[in-house]
């Protein structure tokens, strides 16, 4: 039982983690109400065009979504797991589907603000504009699939596994990399398996970030366009 996992917690351990929690589900509905609220009032006074209604239906879903989706994860980390013996924790799979869910919710808020308070710009299709825009996709693509690779890592504890970079212990490619059958199952429930291809796809997405970088500066960009491809070097590099 928790009790007995946790003998030895204060009072006050427990009230941290308590408050933290509350604080979370709190904040959780705030946001929500900061959503539906205004977009209601909006509605009501006629302000949403037609495309835009849709959109906010969608983000409006996606939060109702979002909390539900947090609930169905700690639900599984207060379930009874008779064959388990170590620290009560969520579902690797229910972290990485709530904050997956919340970066797909987030960045489809901010691109629906951005194109509400900027103009798009009109720039010619060249064939190097259509490879940049191509690599871009991929390149948020890549960094998606890295984030939702962390939340299994915090799943696993799979970061208490090897505290040694470049190289897992003594070894590029550590010997319990496949330990688990059948092999799939290694990608999502094996601690080794978990940190080796988080560094990997970390990697890959700050070579992806830097490639993307250099190959802007080959083409004419608006202004607005060329500092967030700078501010995105710059937040992989700190990253």
């Amino acid at each position: 039982s928790l009790n007995s996992l946790n003998h030895d917690m204060t009072l006050s351990e427990f009230k941290f983690i308590w408050y933290m929690e509350y604080s979370h589900r709190m904040w959780g509905r705030v946001v929500g109400l900061a959503y539906i609220l205004p977009a209601a009032y909006f509605w009501h006074r006629g302000w949403l065009s037609r495309p835009l209604k849709g959109r906010v239906l969608a983000l409006c879903g996606l939060v109702c979504f979002q909390g539900l989706l947090g609930w169905y994860m700690v639900k599984s980390g207060l379930e009874e797991k008779p064959d388990s013996y170590d620290i009560p924790r969520v579902s690797q799979y229910r972290l990485a589907a709530h904050l997956g869910s919340a970066l797909v919710l987030y960045s489809a808020s901010l691109w629906t603000g951005l194109s509400l308070l900027l103009p798009r710009h009109k720039l010619p299709e060249t064939h190097q504009l259509l490879r940049l825009r191509q690599y871009a996709h991929g390149t948020t693509a890549l960094i998606f699939l890295t984030a939702l690779s962390g939340a299994f890592v915090a799943g696993l504890d799979a970061g208490l596994v090897y505290n040694s970079f470049p190289k897992m212990g003594e070894r590029w490619i550590p010997d319990d990399l496949l330990a688990f059958s059948p092999v799939l199952r290694n990608i999502f429930e094996n601690p080794t398996t978990v940190q080796f291809d988080h560094r990997i796809l970390g990697i890959a997405s700050v070579t992806a970030v830097t490639a993307l970088y250099l190959f802007s500066r080959k083409i004419p960009l608006p202004q607005r366009a060329r500092m967030a491809v700078t501010s995105l070097l710059a937040v992989a590099c700190m990253q």
